[in-house]
């Protein structure tokens, strides 16, 4: 799932590549996206590119090539490209352990009392941050063992940067709601109010690094007023 503004942004190189076969400059892009430098732009590219939706050219300018378009993508969806769309970020009670219980009320479509229904809400990257949590498309059942006091909602993972921590494409994460964690955590953490993505938290002094579990991707870092926490790694699912 991409933000509005990379939804965007994608469609705009898409349709340029398809009627004039040149990508758009970055000014281009700055001013068809109405954004005021272009650190955003790069910022929205770098985060397309690492998810696979474009790729960069080495040694030629301006080169872009895209890769694929959103699943969501359908013919005259690029005419009415940035409607309808309005990420929401964790909110609700889904996933919430009943008033006055640790635990979570069991599945109503399962007789054991061992199990709880969690809430998948959406994908999150492991790779470049990316809007990830939606609307609560469907529910698991997880053992209720796995789980402690407070909310809990799942992800699909979607890219490869935490591989060397045992979280590959296509795993589901089991996540603990909250908005603090210590630095060496595992976390769902929103940029901007704007983009989430699933990183080991590192705290160097007043800023916050966002760390992959991949050398091929680099250690991001922001100010502490950007990046909020919305919940720490507490499980993981795969199917094989």
């Amino acid at each position: 799932m991409l933000t509005r503004k990379q939804f965007e942004l994608l469609m705009f190189i898409h349709e340029r590549l398809k009627e004039t076969g040149v990508p758009p400059s970055f000014d281009e892009m700055k001013d068809a996206l109405d954004l005021r430098s272009k650190s955003g732009i790069h910022r929205l590219i770098t985060a397309l590119e690492e998810r696979g939706f474009i790729r960069r050219l080495p040694n030629r300018a301006r080169a872009l090539e895209v890769v694929r378009l959103p699943d969501s993508v359908s013919p005259g969806l690029a005419a009415q490209r940035g409607r309808g769309f309005s990420p929401s970020v964790i909110e609700g009670s889904l996933g919430r352990a009943p008033k006055g219980t640790a635990r979570p009320a069991p599945a109503q479509d399962d007789t054991s009392s061992d199990v709880a229904t969690i809430p998948v809400m959406g994908r999150i990257a492991a790779g470049v941050p990316i809007s990830a949590i939606e609307t609560h498309s469907h529910s698991i059942a997880v053992p209720l063992d796995m789980l402690g006091h407070g909310d809990h909602f799942a992800l699909e993972v979607r890219g490869d940067s935490m591989i060397e921590a045992g979280i590959l494409d296509g795993d589901t994460v089991l996540i603990r709601r909250g908005d603090t964690a210590e630095s060496g955590d595992i976390v769902v953490a929103l940029i901007d109010d704007e983009e989430a993505t699933l990183k080991r938290l590192r705290r160097k002094g007043a800023s916050i690094a966002l760390e992959a579990a991949n050398p091929a991707y680099e250690t991001r870092i922001f100010g502490p007023d950007r990046v909020r926490i919305q919940g720490k790694l507490a499980a993981l699912f795969r199917r094989y």
